[in-house]
């Protein structure tokens, strides 16, 4: 299969999380993808791309749990019906399900650490590094945390 040919989902909690992962639109633009957020009030128009909404996580609820097995269950749904070869994925909580599943299906997944990260690791990010194929730091000294990972400078 060749570069041009492969799908690429682009998964993002919301707010500068998704603000970040606008920021790669040159790769969404030049191949097959689609976007996975956060459902909030507001909406989101990204022209040209299919949006799959998922809900937004707050570890703090008491409902978290069952909203993250939703969130599993709608991922699961798109990752079948989508089949990206490639899930690159910046944020929280919400995206955890669509990156392990990736794995599962034996797809790439390429995590960003977040760009707010300057001294000290996400909790998402110290899960997901050991998962992910790339895993991408804005700052040189978050390389401190995540010795693997590639520091190509912010994304902004």
């Amino acid at each position: 299969m060749s570069g041009q040919n492969k799908k690429l989902c682009f998964a993002a909690s919301t707010g500068g999380h998704f603000e970040q992962i606008l920021m790669l639109r040159p790769l969404m633009e030049r191949y097959d993808s689609f976007l996975m957020t956060e459902k909030t009030t507001y909406e989101v128009d990204v022209k040209g791309q299919r949006i799959y909404y998922l809900s937004q996580l707050n570890r703090k609820e008491r409902a978290v749990f069952f909203r993250m097995i939703k969130n599993a269950a709608v991922s699961l749904y798109i990752m079948i019906k989508e089949r990206p070869d490639v899930v690159i994925a910046t944020g929280a909580l919400s995206t955890i399900p669509i990156c392990l599943l990736a794995k599962c299906f034996g797809k790439k997944l390429v995590f960003i650490e977040s760009f707010a990260k300057v001294t000290s690791p996400t909790r998402t990010g110290k899960f997901l590094y050991r998962f992910a194929d790339r895993f991408y730091v804005q700052w040189e000294s978050m390389l401190a945390f995540y010795p693997g990972a590639i520091c190509l400078g912010g994304i902004y």
